[in-house]
């Protein structure tokens, strides 16, 4: 139940995060995003905020998000790393991958991630990701090749944990963590994790900028975590829709897709479902 939120468990678990001490929970709110813009636009650096039940939850490209009170996860990040907003366009992926990581440690369960921001099981949607940013001018010690900062970015992730069903208008695309495996979870042990992944990706998106980080790539990385970006039939919504196989990703990070033409397109704007 709402109520029984246990914001102690939740800051125990990200200590030594750049998280620790800047959890705020609440039961109802319009929008946990909203809340961490209105902080940033204050001048805050890092927080996180936690509902049990969002009224005006929000996903990308407008859509409402269905926050059902107590039964998911609910949560709205802000992160400050140095880094170009070359860099932190990226961060839908990273979080992507931070809440792949988080499931799988609390629950065994394996998220597919669909470019360039859903979380699913199948054609199935079980949770997503909503970054909204802001930037400044660069630095005086940055090159002007490397283009404006990151002044900010809001992370909002939503996943659905314990809904046993959904609206009719949802349930033939929707999922949750119990009905995938049929077993009730709690909250906090999986957003301290993912709070923590979250952490870890936004440190190494900071590396991979500096040429501090030997490990893979994100794009390779993402590449490897989904079935989505490789050989997958889709209908792409943009560029006044189309069909064909999905070709990785470029080197900026960009869905390719090669039309039933033969000809390779590159999705600028997310809109990709099972053809």
């Amino acid at each position: 139940m709402p109520g029984d939120f246990d914001l102690r468990s939740v800051e125990q678990g990200v200590l030594a995060t750049r998280f620790e001490g800047r959890i705020k929970h609440f039961a109802t709110v319009e929008s946990t995003n909203q809340l961490a813009l209105y902080a940033a636009q204050a001048g805050a650096k890092w927080g996180v905020w936690i509902a049990d039940e969002q009224t005006a939850g929000r996903g990308r490209g407008g859509h409402h998000w269905h926050s059902v009170p107590g039964e998911g996860i609910y949560v709205s990040a802000l992160v400050t790393p140095r880094v170009p907003m070359s860099h932190a366009r990226n961060l839908p992926m990273s979080a992507g991958l931070a809440a792949q990581a988080a499931v799988r440690e609390c629950t065994g369960l394996e998220l597919d991630l669909r470019w360039p921001n859903d979380l699913m099981f199948g054609d199935r949607k079980c949770g997503g990701i909503l970054v909204e940013s802001a930037s400044e001018p660069a630095p005086g010690d940055w090159r002007p090749a490397f283009g404006p900062a990151l002044r900010y970015a809001v992370i909002g992730i939503g996943i659905n944990l314990n809904q046993r069903r959904f609206p009719a208008e949802l349930a033939a695309i929707a999922t949750s963590l119990f009905l995938e495996s049929e077993r009730e979870y709690e909250r906090e042990p999986l957003l301290a994790a993912l709070l923590r992944q979250l952490d870890e990706e936004v440190k190494r998106m900071r590396r991979s900028w500096l040429g501090t980080d030997n490990g893979p790539d994100l794009y390779r990385r993402f590449e490897s975590a989904s079935t989505w970006v490789s050989g997958k039939r889709v209908r792409v919504e943009e560029g006044g829709g189309y069909t064909g196989w999905t070709r990785g990703l470029d080197g900026e990070g960009f869905l390719r897709v090669e039309d039933d033409g033969g000809v390779v397109r590159t999705v600028l704007s997310g809109g990709v479902r099972s053809a």
